[in-house]
């Protein structure tokens, strides 16, 4: 692919209006063996006590796993000398014969036993479970629990940050509307987000959809990218976010994707994949599983490519963080905080390369199934103008 100047220029424009922050994170316990909610968390804590210089690496392990995972709570930072977490609990909702909804602050990060209704509800791991009065949980050879799960529709950690993430783009895109009816130059935020709109318009949608057709995916292509792009900062800023390293996220972003690609095909899209104009009937036949399995590749290949980039990031930036409180001398301390403030630079550039790939590869994906095939005029065409001569 050929970047044009245009697109390098916009690149730019963001890269500067975006300055990087470390991704911190919140800690995190190892999982032990216990029978009890409250019991686990306190064989935890004395476990931890008890091998912290040894086993320093499994901490940072557990740290690192537990920034990547979804949580009931914000918390902004925690001290782990005396256990305090600073921040706010999140909502429960929970669907268990009625709905029940209260704050994840009584569970206590997983202390206490919550009673709704004469049912129980104990969490570990930030998973919430149905137990009894007691808070027992019944654990499977590999230590995870075989307690019932209520029908959980909580607002996590990442559903938090989704609905922020909407409410800002709705704040900007609605200032971007309201600034054009004051003049044609855009004002404030305007001047960045124009340039973006034109570059996904003129870079993306254009030359994959095609200048009759592209107008209708616009919509789609636009909150696409800029829905990841915010996601993608927020996951680099110290609140410990990691909403598209989440491969549900990253799943449901894929399929909304296939859906519009498969609602939208033509018949020439559908005539391709169960039977391919110009092939022999046998390798019609033969051709049918493979081209059926490819529409299921390709969002597949989204969900995937997105998830594994912005996971690895996270796990590189937290890994050298963690480097440093491993070797603890001070050759290691300021090489390691270069290379991790390196790295967060790099990751601005794959925030927005990743929102740009995702939007990309679907306009791609929209364009092959929309674009119109004339095989047979085309041919019958060229055969009328251009006669052989011998």
């Amino acid at each position: 692919m050929v970047f044009s100047g245009k697109f390098i220029k916009n690149t730019l424009t963001a890269l500067i209006a975006v300055f990087p922050l470390l991704s911190v994170a919140n800690p995190s316990e190892e999982p032990q063996q216990e029978h009890t909610a409250t019991e686990a968390h306190a064989a935890e804590g004395a476990h931890a006590e008890a091998h912290e210089p040894a086993d320093k690496k499994t901490k940072i392990k557990a740290f690192i796993d537990h920034h990547l995972q979804d949580s009931h709570y914000f918390t902004f930072f925690s001290d782990e000398e005396t256990g305090k977490h600073y921040g706010f609990a999140l909502p429960v909702i929970l669907i268990d014969n009625g709905l029940k909804i209260f704050s994840a602050s009584e569970f206590g990060h997983g202390e206490e036993i919550v009673e709704k209704d004469g049912q129980h509800y104990a969490m570990y791991h930030d998973k919430i479970y149905k137990t009894d009065a007691e808070g027992t949980l019944n654990f499977d050879e590999h230590h995870h629990p075989t307690n019932e799960k209520a029908l959980d529709f909580s607002i996590t950690k990442n559903v938090m940050t989704m609905l922020l993430t909407a409410v800002i783009m709705f704040l900007l895109f609605v200032g971007l509307a309201k600034s054009y009816k004051r003049g044609p130059i855009p004002t404030g935020m305007g001047r960045l987000l124009e340039p973006l709109i034109i570059f996904i318009r003129d870079e993306v949608a254009l030359p994959n959809i095609g200048e009759k057709k592209y107008r209708k995916f616009m919509g789609y292509l636009l909150t696409v990218f800029f829905f990841i792009l915010i996601l993608n900062l927020f996951g680099l800023t110290p609140l410990g976010i990691n909403v598209t390293g989440n491969i549900a996220i990253t799943a449901c972003l894929a399929l909304i994707t296939y859906f519009i690609t498969q609602f939208s095909a033509n018949k020439d899209y559908w005539k391709h994949i169960f039977w391919m104009p110009d092939v022999p009937v046998l390798m019609k036949i033969a051709l049918i599983p493979i081209e059926i399995l490819g529409t299921l590749t390709k969002p597949f290949a989204l969900m995937i490519r997105l998830y594994a980039n912005i996971s690895a990031g996270h796990i590189v930036v937290m890994s050298l963080i963690g480097l440093i409180f491993v070797f603890k001398n001070w050759i290691a301390g300021p090489s390691f905080f270069g290379l991790t403030l390196f790295i967060s630079v790099i990751e601005i550039l794959v925030a927005f390369l990743q929102a740009f790939v995702f939007t990309m590869l679907s306009a791609l994906f929209i364009g092959m199934a929309v674009q119109e095939h004339h095989h047979e005029e085309d041919h019958d065409a060229h055969t009328e103008e251009e006669p052989i001569i011998i």
